[in-house]
């Protein structure tokens, strides 16, 4: 069972605030009644949904992709910083959760499901799901570096990265593909070549690459093109 408003929310309807005014306008019906309260108890698979007359539909997953900003973390809470989540006003689902972690300062790509089965595919270390991203580095970039991140750089005694592609852009721009995630992975990649990170930013992981019209902050749910391309990993090879 969920409660109305949450539900009406979750279908793409707006904000909890504006599903409740939509409530109050007397414009919803739950299996043929009019409904005057937004915390009526529904159920979400069975029960039919109107919006003036028209059906709403109910869908378990949600698939948004977020222009993540510098300044908020990658995780569903934190009592001292903002998180991801909190760049959505919208209702999203409690279980809802970043596929994957960016910086605090790293901008760019960031899909947001409550589909852990996706989440999986895209994470996990056996799948070699590539990710790409922008690069630009504090000084000029060394065709000796180059080679060096392509052939797999070492970035401490115990940890080795596999090998990187490397797209240089202008003399400190790059665009690096890896398929790993390890922690601070390609700031530790660019100072194990004696460089440092100066602004990164995710582009692509996987088929889904960043919608270039969302400015930092803002949000869209995936078309289904795109949810159907994460999930038939042809569209990666």
């Amino acid at each position: 069972m969920m409660r109305l408003d949450k539900f009406l929310a979750h279908a793409g309807l707006g904000t909890r605030k504006e599903v409740k005014q939509l409530i109050r306008s007397k414009r919803i019906k739950v299996n043929g009644q009019l409904v005057r309260n937004d915390d009526l108890k529904i159920d979400e698979i069975n029960d039919v949904v109107l919006l003036d007359d028209e059906a709403v539909s109910y869908e378990k997953y949600i698939y948004m992709m977020l222009n993540k900003p510098a300044g908020v973390i990658s995780a569903t809470f934190d009592e001292k910083q903002a998180t991801v989540m909190d760049c959505f006003d919208q209702y999203i689902p409690m279980d809802a959760f970043p596929v994957g972690r960016l910086d605090i300062d790293t901008e760019g790509l960031l899909l947001i499901t409550n589909d852990g089965a996706l989440a999986h595919e895209l994470l996990a270390p056996k799948k070699h799901v590539d990710k790409i991203y922008y690069v630009k580095v504090a000084k000029a970039i060394t065709q000796a570096a180059i080679e060096a991140l392509e052939a797999g750089i070492q970035i401490n005694e115990e940890e080795c990265c596999e090998p990187a592609a490397v797209r240089q852009i202008s003399d400190d721009e790059m665009e690096l593909t890896i398929h790993e995630g390890k922690f601070h992975q390609i700031k530790r990649m660019m100072h194990a070549v004696g460089n440092e990170v100066v602004y990164l930013k995710r582009l692509q992981m996987g088929s889904l690459k960043l919608d270039e019209s969302l400015a930092c902050g803002e949000y869209r749910p995936l078309s289904e093109a795109e949810i159907h391309a994460l999930k038939n990993r042809e569209a990666d090879l």
